[in-house]
């Protein structure tokens, strides 16, 4: 059975998930609509578990990328997928933005990307401690 997903990156959806058993493994079947400005990476979210899928490649006019991974790595929880630039880390320090307060890390905002968590908009600075 085949169950489909949308991918996120930031707050808007940028392109879809199927996945599927295949054993004891899971194929993972992406295609994303991106600028083609900036190379991106796929991340799947289980429960606590988060893993980098790869990178899709340009294929009939949109992204592509697809993986098989052991099933068992995904057994606690409903999958989610994000699109986040390639140079990112997975991890790094979300700073909610506010109008009404100075932001402190403006030397950083190369390094860092737009996301949104819990409905607050913010950035996360790759590298930093969560």
């Amino acid at each position: 059975m085949e169950k489909t997903y949308p991918i996120l990156l930031g707050g808007q959806t940028v392109g879809k998930a199927a996945v599927r058993r295949e054993g004891l493994y899971l194929l993972f079947v992406c295609d994303c609509r991106f600028s083609g400005q900036m190379l991106y990476k796929i991340t799947v979210q289980c429960g606590e578990h988060r893993e980098e899928l790869g990178v899709p490649v340009p294929a009939d006019g949109s992204f592509h990328l697809q993986t098989r991974r052991p099933a068992k790595r995904f057994e606690k929880g409903e999958l989610s997928f994000r699109a986040m630039p390639k140079h990112s880390a997975l991890n790094g320090k979300f700073v909610p933005l506010s109008p009404d307060e100075p932001f402190a890390y403006l030397n950083r905002l190369q390094d860092a990307y737009l996301e949104v968590r819990g409905g607050q908009v913010g950035l996360v600075i790759p590298g930093q401690e969560i």
